[in-house]
């Protein structure tokens, strides 16, 4: 039988500033909250956006990244699953919760907005092989441009 697929996909923006903890053993466990914005239409026309907040937490390496690098306001996408979880309040009522681990996550939109940086993708475990997409086709009138061979992913630094 055909194991299931549990896979979450966020667009959105940081509601306030990381909170990043670590465990006993040093490793990074950083929270955040991103709100998602959908945008409708009503009977009568009037435009109706929904804001909905989600709990997105990061582990290890990709913690510590998005604890440096996100602020509130930042706009990120996220890939990861969804986890359920439940506790017991103080006042003995279960309360249950829903929240993403995220496996990967990349940072949209420019410096200035939200100072999260841009574009700058991460993510947790092993990555698979990249895709190239075709080439575009160049106008016959003009060569070809030389590939720069003197750029490496080693110079990015982050």
């Amino acid at each position: 039988m055909a194991r299931g697929i549990n896979k979450a996909i966020l667009v959105g923006n940081l509601g306030n500033d990381p909170e990043t903890r670590y465990t006993q053993g040093g490793m990074a466990v950083t929270k955040i909250s991103l709100a998602t914005t959908s945008v409708r239409k009503d009977r009568d026309g009037n435009t109706q956006e929904k804001t909905e907040w989600h709990r997105v937490t990061f582990f290890g390496k990709l913690g510590e990244i998005a604890a440096e690098y996100l602020r509130k306001g930042s706009q990120v996408y996220v890939e990861g699953r969804i986890t359920y979880s439940e506790t017991a309040g103080d006042d003995g009522q279960k309360r249950y919760f829903t929240d993403i681990v995220a496996d990967e996550m990349q940072m949209l939109g420019g410096r200035g907005e939200g100072g999260g940086g841009g574009g700058g993708a991460y993510e947790r475990g092993p990555r698979p092989p990249r895709q190239e997409s075709a080439p575009r086709a160049q106008p016959a009138s003009r060569p070809a441009p030389a590939p720069a061979d003197d750029f490496s992913d080693d110079d990015i630094p982050f």
